[in-house]
């Protein structure tokens, strides 16, 4: 009996860690593990893989979601922060005033 592969949902993946696996990856795209291994192995896989010692394979979540088309929301979440403390032109210290 083969099993079956469940690909995940945008919520899963966006809850993805920062360095995912490579079955979580694959997941994600819906394909299995053992294909995910083997596209890997031959330099086939959709995104970059990285290898980290003899036997562990990761990929990075930004290219993931980039590859499925969904945006990162902590990157979004950072640029917005950014954005919002734009407006602020003297530094804290200037602010805040002298102490008593």
């Amino acid at each position: 009996m083969t099993a079956r592969r469940r690909q995940l949902a945008v919520s899963e993946v966006l809850a993805l860690p920062a360095m995912t696996t490579v079955p979580q990856a694959a997941a994600a795209c819906g394909l299995s593990r053992e294909t995910g291994y083997e596209l890997a192995r031959n330099d086939a896989f959709p995104i970059p893989v990285i290898k980290l010692g003899a036997r562990t394979l990761r990929c990075r979540r930004a290219d993931l979601l980039a590859f499925l088309g969904l945006e990162d929301s902590d990157a979004a979440g950072a640029a917005s922060l950014a954005a919002s403390s734009e407006h602020i032109t003297a530094p804290a210290s200037q602010q805040i005033g002298p102490r008593s």
